[in-house]
């Protein structure tokens, strides 16, 4: 599976942007998904996950409210819908695809002025 994540931007505070994570492969659908991020001198931070059916998702405390997560798999797409953005939201976001097996997309950057 490849994963290629995009979506990013210049945002103003109380914004929106919604990130896409694009995968390649017929296996795809099997995959939970998740959305991480990581701003500058901080860890990576988990963000949001969705189950492979797409019925469960799972968000962070400081996301829940704000974020949705949602899939198409006839796209075979993860969608991080993003609303109300803050300064502290900026941050590099990753999407990763996991089962057994592991796989990270490539990174796209978030910008939040305020």
């Amino acid at each position: 599976v490849q994963l290629q994540a995009s979506g990013g931007g210049l945002v103003q505070a109380g914004g929106s942007l919604r990130l896409s994570c694009a995968a390649s492969g017929r296996t795809f659908s099997i995959y939970y998904v998740a959305w991480f991020r990581q701003a500058p001198g901080k860890e990576r931070e988990f963000v949001a996950t969705i189950s492979a059916s797409g019925g469960r998702t799972y968000y962070a405390d400081y996301v829940q409210g704000r974020f949705t997560i949602s899939r198409d798999s006839a796209k075979n797409t993860v969608y991080l819908q993003m609303n109300s953005l803050k300064p502290e939201d900026a941050a590099v976001y990753y999407c990763y695809a996991y089962t057994v097996r592991n796989f990270w997309g490539q990174e796209t950057q978030v910008t939040v002025s305020s």
